[in-house]
């Protein structure tokens, strides 16, 4: 038999397949993605409610350092870390204040180096007390 003859029936029974196994899926004692409605959707919204309030307090309690701890995973990525540096420069050493005025350089576009359009797209997001923090946290290092 020729090659085009052969494709013919392979692809007839891949789909016959495919679709007998998604008939026969275990899937199908679940309820359908998405179908949480009524009481079960307000219980979502009171539990979601619950865990925003808990995080608020959290977060209410934490120390500058603390904060920019959570801000600072999107930076070691290239500052390594503990801020030992890598593709992006060492920060380990640096005081606060540096750190902020670093950022407010960036988030104002002022080239400081080679990759400072890289820093541009990272600083325009934060906020002064994000910086603050950023900067508390890096001078914990």
């Amino acid at each position: 038999m020729s090659n085009a003859k052969l494709l013919v029936p392979i692809l007839i029974g891949s789909t016959a397949l495919l679709v007998g196994a998604r008939m026969v899926s275990w899937e199908t004692n679940h309820p359908p993605v998405g179908a949480c409605i009524g009481e079960c959707y307000q219980a979502y919204v009171a539990d979601q409610k619950v865990r925003e309030a808990a995080e608020a307090a959290l977060l209410a309690q934490a120390s500058p350092a603390d904060l920019g701890k959570r801000l600072y995973t999107g930076c070691a990525a290239c500052h390594g870390a503990g801020g030992e540096g890598g593709v992006g420069p060492r920060l380990q050493g640096q005081t606060q204040a540096a750190i902020v005025e670093m950022l407010t350089a960036y988030k104002n576009k002022e080239t400081r180096g080679a990759q400072s359009m890289l820093m541009w797209g990272q600083a325009a997001a934060l906020s002064t007390a994000d910086m603050t923090n950023l900067g508390a946290y890096i001078e914990s290092l």
